[in-house]
């Protein structure tokens, strides 16, 4: 017993040496494991380096032409959301400039604003914004709203003080709840925080996945899985095989998210609440769970392109269902259910626990205990596929007649 567990030990570690030598023997494998999981989240990350749209061209239409009405264009200007970079007459002109791109928003001031304000009637100031681009949306939609708050509350401390008030009198009166906010986890509230971590965890799994598929297809290609020259048929063999692949996978993936969650990571001067090493913890078993996944898939692809077709068409449908896109909560059940079919769904989470929000390896249990759930589930998955392509690819080719 003992010695066949020494040997089976050998066996495995053979067959990871073996498979770390065949995927730096393979360009595909090359190009997908070490340089586009490294080169990918990079060039993904620029787009959103600058993390907040700021100093927005907008159009202020007076309409009154009043100190007030100045002063209220001035405040949208003095906002790190908005620039007034023109002030167009007409409605009509703004329209125009808007559509060449020239503006993203328009501020309509009406006639008779100042003398609405000062005669303590309500003004209405009119803001057209962009809504097919989110973002600039919310900055311009943001920039008014706190300068209107600014002036209105200007204007009713004004009106409190021409009556007598003392000024804590008339402050207290139209601010009766003093609110203060503290933006926790994403202090810049940009997006590149919220949206990055997410991705690299998808990015690992993903190009993990392409990767094992791409090395399966080719040895259904072959129509022979080999390791050291040997022809792979016991239970027992079959077993020792997926362990040691996945190994394999595990070490060089190991590698290679040092640079992605660690350097990069540090790069986009991301929070860092928690210690990595914790998040090492967590890695191991989704890493084994991502591979095994690979090989229970890998086995079934006939060739090699079959791989990138597959997952890479599949992607999208991961980005959307593991909660970086689109809540789960607000997913229908039957799309929640399928979402825990990717090893990415727990892991974002339990990630962002443990990196941004500094979380100890207690608070990701519930995660761990899913990672863990999919792991046996894709190692009993991978063990029977393996053991199917085994049994196909071996079998004796008979010659087609001429």
């Amino acid at each position: 017993m003992i010695k066949t567990i020494q040997n089976s030990l050998s066996n495995v570690g053979g067959i990871v040496i073996s498979e770390i030598r065949e995927s730096f023997l393979d360009a595909g494998t090359v190009l997908i494991f070490i340089v586009a999981v490294i080169l990918y989240p990079m060039l993904y990350s620029l787009g959103y380096i600058n993390q907040t749209i700021r100093d927005i061209p907008v159009a202020v239409i007076d309409q009154d032409n009043s100190s007030l009405s100045r002063q209220y264009t001035r405040m949208l200007d003095a906002t790190e959301q908005l620039s007034v970079s023109s002030r167009p007459v007409s409605l009509k002109e703004a329209e125009h400039l808007f559509y060449q791109g020239t503006i993203h928003g328009v501020v309509l001031i009406p006639a008779n604003f100042e003398k609405e304000i000062l005669s303590r009637r309500q003004a209405d100031v009119t803001v057209y914004c962009d809504a097919g681009k989110f973002f600039v949306y919310k900055q311009v939609f943001t920039a008014s709203s706190y300068a209107t708050g600014t002036l209105n509350a200007g204007a009713e401390i004004k009106s409190l003080l021409s009556q007598g008030r003392s000024w804590d009198d008339a402050f207290n009166r139209f601010e009766g709840l003093n609110a203060q906010f503290f933006e926790l986890y994403n202090p810049s509230s940009g997006y590149c925080t919220f949206i990055v971590p997410g991705i690299l965890i998808i990015v690992i799994q993903q190009s993990l996945l392409v990767g094992i598929g791409l090395l399966f297809g080719k040895n259904n290609e072959r129509r022979k899985f080999t390791d050291r020259g040997k022809a792979i048929y016991p239970w027992l063999r079959n077993l020792e095989s997926v362990l040691g692949k996945a190994t394999a996978y595990v070490i060089l993936y190991l590698s290679t998210t040092l640079v992605t969650l660690v350097l990069l990571y540090h790069w986009l001067s991301f929070p860092e609440k928690g210690n990595f090493w914790t998040v090492y913890l967590l890695l191991i078993p989704f890493l084994y769970t991502v591979s095994f996944l690979g090989i229970a898939i890998g086995c079934w692809f006939k060739k090699r392109v079959h791989a990138l077709m597959i997952i890479v068409f599949a992607s999208p449908m991961v980005f959307f269902l593991t909660g970086v896109a689109w809540p789960i909560e607000s997913l229908p059940g039957l799309l929640k259910l399928l979402a825990y079919a990717f090893p990415t769904t727990p892991m974002i989470p339990a990630f962002i626990k443990l990196r941004l929000i500094g979380g100890g390896i207690n608070s990701v249990f519930h995660e761990w205990v899913i990672i863990i759930i999919q792991m046996f589930l894709y190692f009993i998955l991978a063990l029977a596929s393996y053991w199917f392509a085994m049994k196909s690819n071996n079998k004796p080719v008979m010659a087609e007649a001429i």
